[in-house]
């Protein structure tokens, strides 16, 4: 069986990168899963953006900047190009341009789940959009 693609939103690495609790021992779970061989975890370039942005402000750059390059190193990385651009603009159902961005950048990945703190953003979907928690209930607990 082929890994799982999940694409982790920006609210899910900021909550690691700045130690939000009591989000972050979900969130720290979701990630941990890049060293799982039945998944493979994506982020995009905008996200890693966002989440630097906000461990700088909470950490100071230095941390910040080393804390973003773990993830960097850990994670799979989505492009985002002006198709993202041009298919979120055409979409009248995407109100959050980042979130459009993002969305079609794990579309291009091949990834079947989003996770994210703010399901209802991603109301217009056409893949599985998961909070943390709910996602490690429905995919990762190993069954015995």
């Amino acid at each position: 069986m082929p890994p799982k693609r999940i694409f982790l939103d920006a609210n899910v690495l900021v909550t690691v990168l700045c130690n939000e609790y009591p989000r972050f021992g979900a969130c720290a779970r979701v990630l941990s899963l890049a060293d799982d061989k039945r998944f493979e975890v994506y982020t995009s370039p905008l996200c890693l953006a966002i989440g630097a942005y906000f461990a700088e402000k909470k950490n100071g750059k230095k941390l910040a900047r080393k804390k973003v390059a773990l993830l960097a190193e850990k994670l799979r990385i989505t492009t985002m190009g002006s198709k993202a651009v041009e298919r979120t603009m055409a979409d009248p159902r995407i109100t959050d341009i980042e979130d459009g961005f993002q969305y079609f950048s794990a579309v291009d990945a091949g990834c079947t789940s989003i996770i994210t703190h703010d399901k209802r953003d991603w109301r217009f979907a056409a893949m599985e959009v998961l909070a943390p928690e709910d996602f490690l209930l429905k995919h990762a607990v190993r069954k015995a």
